[in-house]
């Protein structure tokens, strides 16, 4: 079917859903709409058989919905109505959680069901609920849906009409689960700040954590700190620091530790807030934002060993099994600043000077990695050299990876990768995806020719030719798409909460195979005839000249876009490349 996709943004499920329906054979564009986005006249234009809208904020205009099928992407269970749909989910202690694919019409929300599906609500943030457990759902909906809609014979339900079960998208056991206001499925409010306010004197450690992570991405938690306002963003419990309600305690890692009724909790990020008219402002590491108004506090070590003592935050870890290494990271976003680079670099060497054959890098779910952090680089006094000195510390990184020649390197993808944390990626033997990872191996859309050495390892899995087009179409891809252009070694079809445990056996499978000695070796010879062909250095000189000239040039595109994306300012009109044939479907 020719199929019309509408979102206010490009954001990681409407790749996602444009991903997996290139996948099955749809002919697909994409428009990126506003309030002052002239709808019909862009339906017409494209003169679509089905639309789908993934992730839209604004109403469908009737002329729109009566002339062609429009199915709305709605992340809540049957029934369920409002904005913030996750919000509630996480806030409320929601066991499972449901999206339902239905029709538009005149009321939000509120058209016949096409499709739904149900999803388990682990304790994460909102953020990486909506990434994983509600993309997965989403998906297996959106693809219901459309296949309903193709056969031309299925007529969608009012939701009035379905019984108890089908109204909520979930089996009884999933509805008892649920509180009375979900089970109902009656309409919420937004979820605004005066819900999410934390009372620090009284809200012990859970309910704490709990508001922090229903607005962890956006829009945090607005605060008073320091005697400023500020939105904090994302949340981990600590059991061991404690003091008076609502004191800072510590700093680790640039997040910052807050005393809780009954313990305490780390914050990593915080951002002031959007003044009206103004630009939206940068969301950064706690102790970068607060600056010179942080008061002398001790830097507590990031425990680097597994998690199994009491409950702490760390954004790097690492342990063992048997012959197997496990090194697991996870920075908000996926965004790596210099810092972040340097640290998992450290912990990488520690790594390698363990008695393992192999080594897995990354692991957890959510994103691998996106890159180098934009944010910070914003932020910082002169962008030019900070993007200088952090794409040099990702280099640093890679080269780490790539000279690893004792042991074989796995990386584990539980979530999406992107730039030069897609090209962190290949620079391992092997790169195992779960099911639902959306690739983005390009740079283009920054506006920069990238590094990471991605000339080397790009062009030696996919071949120049679709190296090219990859780096020129700079459109997303499924972990599928990937495997087969040489990009993804291996596909682990499991929910998100299940992929380290999956990660871990194949690794300890791999690490205790015959073959595994032999591949060593193999693999230490060819890098020795790679680097006689042609040296990393080589190749790493080569990106950086590129790189030096766009980071130093003030009139560079880089630093225009740059500056939206981490702004969020709005796109003016859809970018061109995403109406581009996809890549490998």
């Amino acid at each position: 079917m020719r199929i019309l996709l509408i979102a206010g943004a490009f954001n990681s499920l409407t790749q996602r859903v444009y991903a997996e329906l290139g996948e099955r054979g749809h002919q697909l564009s994409v428009e990126l709409v506003t309030r002052e986005t002239p709808l019909p006249e862009v339906v017409r234009r494209h003169s679509p058989d089905l639309i789908v809208a993934p992730m839209l904020k604004t109403a469908v205009p009737r002329e729109v919905w009566s002339a062609c099928t429009c199915l709305i992407v709605h992340p809540g269970p049957v029934g369920d109505r409002g904005p913030s749909s996750v919000d509630w989910a996480v806030h409320l202690g929601a066991e499972r959680w449901g999206v339902t694919v239905l029709q538009a019409n005149d009321e939000m929300d509120a058209g016949d069901v096409w499709a739904a599906a149900d999803c388990p609500v682990p304790e994460v943030g909102k953020s990486d609920l909506y990434r994983n457990e509600i993309a997965d759902a989403a998906i297996e909906a959106v693809l219901s849906a459309v296949a309903r809609v193709a056969s031309g014979t299925h007529r969608p339900q009012p939701q009035t009409a379905l019984p108890d079960a089908a109204r909520t998208g979930l089996p009884d056991a999933g509805r008892a689960a649920l509180p009375e206001a979900v089970r109902t499925g009656r309409p919420r409010p937004p979820f605004r700040q005066d819900l999410r306010r934390i009372d620090w004197r009284s809200d012990p450690t859970d309910t704490v954590v709990r508001k922090l992570r229903a607005a962890d991405s956006q829009p945090g938690v607005r605060d008073e700190l320091l005697g400023d306002i500020w939105h904090l963003h994302g949340g981990h419990p600590e059991a061991t620091l404690t003091g008076r309600p609502g004191e800072l305690l510590a700093t680790r890692c640039g997040a910052i530790c807050r005393a809780t009724a009954d313990g305490a909790v780390w914050i990593p990020e915080l951002r002031p807030p959007r003044a009206p008219g103004e630009p939206g402002t940068l969301k950064l590491p706690a102790t970068l934002a607060l600056g010179d108004r942080l008061p002398p506090l001790p830097e507590v070590p990031a425990p680097l060993g597994p998690g199994d003592g009491p409950r702490t935050w760390s954004d790097i870890r690492y342990r063992e099994d048997g012959a197997a290494g496990f090194l697991e990271f996870s920075f908000p976003g996926g965004a790596m600043s210099t810092g972040h680079c340097r640290r998992l670099l450290a912990a990488y060497r520690h790594a390698c000077a363990r008695p393992t054959s192999v080594l897995v890098l990354g692991g957890r779910r959510d994103f691998f990695s996106n890159g180098i952090h934009l944010h910070v680089i914003e932020a910082a006094a002169d962008p030019a050299e900070e993007s200088w000195a952090n794409i040099n510390a990702m280099d640093d990184l890679v080269h780490a990876v790539l000279t690893t020649t004792d042991r074989l390197v796995v990386a584990a993808l539980g979530g999406n990768a992107a730039a030069g944390g897609a090209m962190l990626a290949l620079a391992a033997d092997e790169v195992w995806c779960r099911s639902a990872v959306v690739l983005n191996p390009h740079y283009r859309l920054m506006g920069l020719y990238g590094s990471e050495y991605w000339t080397y390892t790009l062009p030696g899995r996919t071949g120049p030719e679709v190296a090219g087009q990859l780096t020129a179409r700079a459109l997303p891809m499924t972990a599928a798409a990937g495997a087969r252009l040489g990009l993804v070694d291996r596909i682990i079809d499991c929910p998100a909460q299940d992929f380290a445990a999956q990660t871990g056996r194949l690794a300890a499978r791999l690490a205790s195979a015959p073959a595994t000695q032999a591949r060593i070796a193999a693999k230490k010879a060819a890098r020795e005839r790679d680097e006689a062909e042609r040296p990393l250095a080589a190749h790493r000189e080569h990106e950086l000249d590129r790189m030096h000239r766009i980071f130093f040039d003030p009139d560079a595109p880089y630093h225009a876009l740059r500056r939206a994306f981490v702004r969020k300012e709005p796109a003016a009109a859809t970018p061109s490349h995403l109406n581009s044939p996809p890549v490998g479907t």
